[in-house]
C-alpha cells in the first residue's frame, strides 16, 4: 500500500456498556435473646417486620430450628416478598445476600455486587433463602453470637431493566488533514484550458483540442492512432472523426479525462448512452461501455428492444441481450402481434440462445 493511501484510511471505533439498572437496600433483623428462640418447634417462622426495598414490601423469615426435619440442627433464613394478595404484582428480579454481622458495624458492609438474581412473585416462588444457615452447634461456639443475640443483615438489589449504552470512541486528534482526491478535477480543467494540448479532433465541424500522452494512457486505439500519426514534438495536428456526433465525442473526451459522465435528463439518457456505447466500442473503453450497458437495461421498453438487442449483439453485451430477453420473456410486456414479431427477430438476430 503506497504512503498516500493509508493517510486516505479512516478508523471508527466504539464501545458499549452493558448497565443494570437497580435500586438497592437491605434490612437488619437483631435476635436479641437468641437461647430464648431455641424452643421454636422445627418448621415453624418468627417473622420481621415489613420492610420496603425498590418500591415492594418484604419480610425475613427466621426458622431457630430449620424449616424443615431434615434441617432441625440448623437455623434457616428466608427472605418473603409479602405482597401476595397484590394482583398487580409482577415478577420481581431480585440480588439477595444474607450474612451476620454486629449492628454497630453494619455502615462498614459492602454493599451487593454480584449474586444469581432470582425471580420473585407471578408465577414463581414468593421467597428464598437458605435452608441450612448456619449449623447451631457451630454458631453458638463461634464469636457472632454476643451477649445472647447477633444481627442478620439482608442486602437487596432489584433488577429493573438491563440497558445498552454505546459510546463513540474519538480518534486521537489530527494535526493534518488530508483532502480526497482531486485528479479527475485537474484534469477535467486541463481538458477546458487546452494548456499543452498537442492534437485536435474535427468532429461534425467542430473542433475539440486535446492531449496525446493522456488519450493514449486511457485508451490503446488513441495510441496507436495517434502516435502512428505524429512524431513528438510536431505542432498539433487535426485529426477527422467520421460517424460521430460532436456532442457524443465531447462526452467521451470527459469520461477520458475524468472517469466519470455528467447527469444526464431522463429523456435523452437512452439515446445518449447508445451512441456513446458505440463510441466506448471503437476506442476500447470497456468501463465506459459498461457504464452505458448498465443504464440501458433501464431502458428497454415495447418501443427499444428490438435496437437494444441489435446494439447488444453488434457490440457483444451480453448484459444488456439477457436483460432484453428477460424483457421478452415477460407476457405482461408485449401484445401478442409485437410478442410473435419480436420472436421472429430474437431469432434472426441471435439464434436460440436467450428463448424461454
Amino acid at each position: 500500500m503506497s504512503s498516500s493511501a493509508a493517510g486516505n484510511s479512516s478508523r471508527s471505533a466504539s464501545t458499549s456498556t452493558i448497565v443494570a439498572d437497580t435500586e438497592t437496600g437491605y434490612h437488619l433483623l437483631k435476635i436479641d435473646g437468641y437461647s430464648r428462640t431455641k424452643g421454636t418447634p422445627n418448621g415453624t417462622a418468627i417473622a420481621s417486620s415489613q420492610f420496603i426495598v425498590g418500591g415492594h414490601r418484604w419480610r425475613i423469615y427466621y426458622y431457630p430450628n430449620g424449616d424443615h426435619t431434615d434441617n432441625a440442627d440448623y437455623m434457616s433464613f428466608y427472605l418473603l416478598l409479602d405482597e401476595k394478595k397484590n394482583t398487580k404484582t409482577k415478577s420481581v428480579k431480585v440480588w439477595t445476600l444474607f450474612q451476620i454481622c454486629f449492628a454497630d458495624q453494619a455502615k462498614a458492609l459492602p454493599t451487593l455486587t454480584s449474586k444469581t438474581v432470582r425471580t420473585f412473585g407471578d408465577g414463581s416462588s414468593w421467597s428464598w433463602g437458605y435452608s441450612k444457615f448456619i449449623k447451631r452447634e457451630d454458631f453458638e461456639k463461634s464469636k457472632d453470637l454476643r451477649d445472647d443475640s447477633f444481627t442478620i443483615r439482608c442486602d437487596i438489589a432489584i433488577v429493573r431493566e438491563f440497558l445498552v449504552e454505546t459510546t463513540e470512541v474519538l480518534p486521537p486528534k489530527s494535526f493534518v488533514s488530508v483532502p480526497p482526491p482531486d485528479m479527475n478535477l485537474q484534469l477535467g480543467e486541463l481538458l477546458e484550458t487546452e494548456k499543452g494540448a498537442d492534437v485536435v479532433f474535427e468532429v461534425a465541424g467542430e473542433r475539440f483540442a486535446a492531449h496525446r500522452c493522456v488519450l493514449a494512457a486511457r485508451s490503446p486505439v488513441f495510441g496507436a492512432e495517434l502516435y502512428g500519426l505524429m512524431k513528438e514534438g510536431n505542432a498539433a495536428v487535426v485529426v477527422r472523426v467520421e460517424d460521430m456526433e460532436a456532442r457524443v465525442f465531447k462526452l467521451l473526451l470527459r469520461f477520458v479525462y475524468t472517469d466519470s459522465l455528467p447527469e444526464m435528463k431522463k429523456k435523452d439518457e437512452g439515446i445518449m448512452c447508445q451512441h456513446l456505447l458505440v463510441a466506448a466500442d471503437r476506442y476500447n473503453l470497456e468501463r465506459l461501455k459498461l457504464i452505458c450497458e448498465e443504464k440501458l437495461c433501464k431502458h428497454i421498453s415495447t418501443g427499444t428492444v428490438s435496437n437494444m438487442l441489435l446494439l447488444a449483439d453488434q457490440h457483444h453485451c451480453s448484459g444488456l441481450q439477457k436483460a432484453c430477453c428477460n424483457f421478452l420473456g415477460s407476457s405482461a410486456n408485449l401484445s401478442p402481434v409485437s410478442r410473435g414479431w419480436l420472436f421472429v427477430m430474437k431469432q434472426l438476430v441471435l439464434g436460440c440462445w436467450c428463448l424461454h
